[in-house]
């Protein structure tokens, strides 16, 4: 979608991810979803969550690489774009962020979170927002901390009757 997006921070190299990225991006993130119970391996959402080809063309999906491995991985999506569930004009949109178990507490989430907030301010959007789930505590202390709200008028829910939540962080 975007290009190629590198930054460094915390030793960690945060950049797009290339067509040699995607199947360990793919099995981390629905090792992360199913493995941490967040969704279950029969769920319709996990073909979506591991087909990270199909979301590269309508998305730009990042990858945190530490010890040279992928780390952690989020995908970003523009408003009005196919992957964009709650975006409005003006807002990025991300989600899917999933970072591996070894590399939990480098700051490796913070990273890729910082790096959408980043590309948010380069690109003149008013805001980022995001989707979560109430059992995701610890990627809401990252929200948190980075200064996403919640905005409880826009919390929606699956089509299994899941709710989730909208955060959102104003740039202006």
């Amino acid at each position: 979608m975007q290009g190629n997006f590198q930054t460094t921070a915390n030793g960690l190299l945060i950049r797009t991810a290339d067509p040699a990225d995607y199947d360990a991006v793919d099995a981390l993130t629905v090792g992360v979803y199913v493995g941490d119970g967040y969704v279950d391996a029969d769920d319709a959402y996990v073909r979506e969550l591991g087909d990270v080809a199909r979301r590269a063309v309508d998305a730009e999906v990042l990858v945190a690489e530490h010890d040279g491995g992928i780390a952690g991985s989020l995908t970003i999506a523009a408003p009005g774009t196919p992957y964009a569930e709650i975006a409005r004009p003006g807002e990025l949109e991300f989600r899917m962020l999933a970072v591996s178990k070894r590399a939990r507490g480098l700051g490796v989430g913070t990273a890729l979170v910082r790096a959408v907030i980043d590309q948010a301010r380069a690109s003149r959007y008013a805001a980022v927002a995001l989707t979560t789930m109430g059992s995701m505590t610890d990627a809401h202390r990252i929200y948190q901390r980075l200064g996403f709200v919640g905005v409880p008028e826009r919390n929606w829910a699956t089509d299994d009757g899941i709710p989730l939540y909208v955060m959102r962080l104003a740039l202006s």
